[in-house]
């Protein structure tokens, strides 16, 4: 499989996946692939809301807790200047509604741009959907499993480095 391919693409993560991984000037990489974009299911544990601001929240799939933060300031913001007023007004009702689906105990299933924010690995989230599959986690551990061995050919390896003589 080329590595490459999955630089730009939501790739299954576990949140120690996402924790593990060695920054790079432009990206992350974890066991020598390079990634860029995370997604990954959790229990939002923690809810930290600055309106029109931003809306940070926890998510823990058993593994580790992850940050995840996401902009609600797209009206405001100089960064969306250049784009379309219809496109900016779209992308903050979509964000001001993710925001409002997220809620403490509920699963919830993000995708977004790994960062990294005073040292500590975050999800810049792009969109979020709350679960209602009791399933949801553990299927979405046996996709990042399945994953792992179809790059590395073992979890031991990937997890573990190398198996060779001691």
């Amino acid at each position: 499989m080329d590595h490459q391919a999955l630089h730009n693409t939501h790739v299954k993560l576990l949140a120690f996946d996402i924790l593990t991984q060695t920054p790079d000037p432009t990206s992350f990489s974890r066991n020598g692939v390079l990634l860029s974009r995370a997604e990954t299911v959790g229990t939002v544990t923690s809810r930290d809301l600055k309106p029109n601001k931003f809306l940070r929240f926890t998510i823990d799939d058993g593994t580790a807790s992850l940050s995840c933060i996401l902009w609600l300031n797209q009206l405001t913001s100089p960064y969306f200047s250049r784009r379309s007023p219809p496109d900016v007004r779209l992308i903050a009702s979509s964000a001001a509604r993710f925001a409002a689906d997220v809620t403490l105990g509920a699963v919830a299933r993000v995708r977004g741009k790994i960062s990294s924010f005073r040292g500590e690995m975050q999800i810049t989230v792009t969109d979020v959907v709350i679960g209602r599959d009791p399933n949801a986690e553990m299927l979405h551990w046996i996709d990042c499993m399945r994953l792992m061995l179809l790059l590395h050919g073992s979890l031991y390896e990937c997890y573990n480095g190398p198996v060779g003589d001691y």
